[in-house]
């Protein structure tokens, strides 16, 4: 159980890249929280570009984890409705996103993902999450 969850909290766990197909599973993860009286635990992956070395120079003003960030929050805000009465946390974790979204989902009731995530380089650094 996640620190923040209390005893009897059901939660959904749903994986962000920013791409249309994870902003129609977050859409639906609300609608099912909505449905089971769920909180939705909104999940964005990051890598740090050191790794990617050849690729660092591209956006050298920036932190990766503030991009994630920013992808996830403009996600959040483009996905739910105004006044919906669903809790979602937004989650930024630095890692590769099957390994980052199967570790958030422990002790969930449910992980959803979209079907096809970003690729390229936007992929490289904020993963993908199909």
């Amino acid at each position: 159980m996640a620190a923040s969850q209390q005893p009897g909290d059901h939660r959904i766990v749903v994986g962000v890249d920013g791409s249309a197909s994870s902003r129609e599973a977050l859409r639906w993860a609300v609608r099912q929280a909505a449905l089971t009286g769920s909180i939705v635990d909104a999940v964005i992956a990051w890598h740090d570009r050191a790794s990617y070395a050849g690729y660092a120079w591209l956006i050298a003003d920036t932190c990766d984890r503030d991009l994630a960030a920013k992808a996830l929050s403009e996600t959040v805000d483009s996905a739910i409705p105004a006044g919906s009465a669903v809790t979602v946390r937004q989650r930024v974790i630095e890692g590769h996103a099957a390994r980052v979204l199967l570790d958030a989902a422990h002790g969930a009731d449910l992980l959803v993902v979209g079907g096809l995530g970003h690729g390229g380089f936007p992929g490289i650094l904020l993963g993908s999450v199909s």
